[in-house]
């Protein structure tokens, strides 16, 4: 009845293949005089999806997560992940063969201070992390009196004899009724930042400030509209962007040559070290550009300032075009979502669907709208112990039945032109546990405190962060993740710099959108999170002293009623759950048909205490 086009199902490569792979690699470093080498989920410009030809450490080990590191050495490897990626590093990951260590807490550095020895070499490929971490490695080496090694060319290339081919996605022209803003304007403000940074020339070693910038797309890796790219934005004259040519037509080649000069990717090298030999001060983005790039500037004799790319910044803070586009772009999602929440109730329970069913039925109801582009990131379907997993991704050999007494976690987004969307609901099959309700309602109070927050200017989202864990903790019980992230105009789901959570340093600027989604995770048993995403605005106090935000929000889906303890809500919590249903109902229902109106209306009427 239903199929996904965006995403698969397949069950990552396994057993005997990969055994004979991390062989045949450490027989590559040993005849290159490596005693070790470091991995990373990466590719050149740190992107969250990879190209196929980047995915250097799934190839190696079998993990999938989208993030992680690796270190081979000649008689141990290990596998680093974050809090999020556990368990699924423990299943999909050979535990003879690897050992699973934290890639935060403590960070991998430690691991190589303790395992390296006196004299060993160990490598890395400078194109593949930035400077900052390539300084920790180097600390760290030094403390065992080992070696870091730059190689030329990645020895998993070399025995990684079926690595696919880079991509050659075709660019598109994001054009001024999306976008808000020409490249020219665009460009004016990043000289402005160049001034203010004291630099001759800025590098977009980001593939998305490049799309930004230039007012473009792309097809390059996995659902997000990106074309790999580079630029040069030199202080004065124009701009030089570096693409494969390949991926042009001839109407994007003309949009892009009437504001820059057009190269191709070879040529950053060279562009560089032409700046750079004059004596240049050039600009390089501190969490994206590689320490190749560092080396290239300085060896030419320019002077690299390694710092935030504030191109990242400007592209947070959306114009009034992307925010009335993404509000659009969700009005349009709650309505897919709506008919997708219906199917589930009246379905699921009977047990004749699956996780993948689930995925699948999502995306159907999605490109029904006509204007679906891709899913913005894998859809996370997870019931019963699965949800507990928190980047679960599906496949054919994990597939679980949806049955009466679990709890169905379903995270998904849409990339739709005029705005990107990330949404997550916890539905409730058959009848739910009291602890189930209790984690629930601790989450969605932590979910309101959020979108209900008013705070001033220079307000972090680390500062804001505890208000979501504050009834979690009162349990004795927290969730692993940040509780937002920013999201792109029909760009990155996962967008910098600002982020709500313990890290998250940069102030919120109205403008911005983040998610806001706490959970709860029991292993073993079932997951919960609530997910809308929240845009920045002005917040009117009486009497306040300085300038107050808050959120307003902007996913338009039903929470699900039967997980609410409304004894455990206070009024102003059941008032604010009230009225965002009340909404939901006002701007969706009339979009829908009979039996999904009737449905909606149950799922959104006003609860009492």
């Amino acid at each position: 009845m239903f199929e996904a086009h965006f995403q698969t199902f397949e069950e990552p490569e396994s057993g005997v293949a990969l055994t004979a792979r991390l062989a045949a690699f450490r027989e590559e470093m040993v005849r290159r005089q490596l005693t070790g080498f470091v991995i990373p989920r990466a590719d050149q410009q740190q992107n969250e999806y990879v190209p196929a030809c980047d995915e250097r450490l799934a190839w190696l080990t079998g993990f999938t997560g989208s993030a992680g590191m690796a270190v081979v050495l000649v008689h141990r490897a290990a596998l680093f992940v974050d809090g999020r990626y556990t368990l699924q590093a423990a299943q999909q990951v050979d535990g003879k063969a690897w050992t699973i260590e934290s890639l935060v807490e403590p960070p991998p550095e430690r691991w190589l201070e303790a395992h390296l020895k006196d004299g060993d070499r160990l490598g890395f490929d400078p194109w593949l992390h930035t400077s900052s971490a390539v300084e920790r490695m180097q600390a760290a080496c030094a403390k065992a009196s080992a070696e870091l090694v730059a190689v030329e060319s990645n020895p998993v290339d070399g025995v990684w004899t079926e690595r696919p081919a880079p991509p050659l996605g075709q660019v598109s022209i994001h054009g001024l009724e999306f976008s808000g803003e020409s490249e020219a304007a665009k460009l004016e403000r990043i000289r402005g930042e160049l001034t203010r940074l004291k630099a001759d020339a800025l590098v977009l070693s980001d593939s998305h400030a490049v799309a930004w910038t230039f007012n473009i797309r792309g097809a390059d890796v996995s659902h997000t509209p990106l074309p790999l790219s580079y630029a040069v934005v030199p202080k004065d004259g124009r701009p030089t962007i570096f693409i494969d040519g390949r991926k042009l037509s001839n109407a994007a080649r003309d949009h892009l040559e009437q504001t820059a000069q057009v190269a191709e990717p070879a040529e950053l090298a060279p562009t560089l070290q032409a700046l750079a030999g004059s004596g240049a001060s050039i600009a390089l983005d501190s969490a994206t550009a590689a320490d190749a790039l560092t080396r290239l500037v300085r060896d030419a004799g320019g002077k690299p300032l390694r710092g935030a790319d504030p191109v990242a910044l400007l592209k947070a803070v959306k114009n009034a075009t992307e925010i009335e586009g993404t509000k659009t772009a969700h009005r349009r999602d709650a309505v897919a979502l709506a008919r997708f929440l219906a199917f589930i109730d009246r379905e699921a329970p009977n047990g004749s669907l699956t996780e993948i069913d689930a995925v699948e039925a999502l995306e159907s109801f999605r490109r029904d709208t006509g204007a679906l582009k891709d899913v913005s990131f894998p859809t996370i379907s997870g019931t019963g112990p699965n949800g507990a997993i928190v980047h679960y991704r599906v496949t054919r050999k994990s597939n679980r039945r949806i049955q009466p007494g679990d709890l169905l976690l379903i995270d998904s987004g849409a990339q739709y032109q005029d705005g990107t969307t990330d949404v997550t609901r916890t539905i409730a099959i058959g009848e739910p546990t009291a602890e189930m309700c209790d984690r629930f309602t601790r989450v969605l109070r932590g979910h309101i405190a959020i979108a209900r927050a008013v705070f001033p200017d220079g307000t972090t989202g680390a500062q804001l962060d505890t208000l979501a864990r504050q009834f979690l903790w009162q349990a004795g019980i927290d969730f692993e993740h940040g509780t937002g992230h920013g999201v792109g105009s029909y760009l990155s789901v996962h967008e910098g710099p600002a982020r709500i959570s313990k890290l998250g340093t940069t102030p919120l600027k109205r403008g911005m959108i983040l998610s806001n989604e706490p959970g709860y995770y029991k292993a073993d048993g079932f997951g919960i999170r609530i997910e809308n995403l929240e845009l920045v605005v002005e917040k009117l106090v009486e009497g306040a002293e300085k300038p107050m935000n808050g959120f307003e929000t902007l996913t338009l889906a039903p929470i699900d009623r039967r997980l609410i303890d409304t004894d455990m809500l206070s009024r102003k919590e059941l008032a604010w759950l009230n009225a965002y249903h009340a909404r939901v109902r006002a701007e969706v229902r009339p979009h829908l048909d009979g039996p999904t109106q009737a449905w909606l209306d149950s799922a959104t009427a006003p609860l009492e205490r």
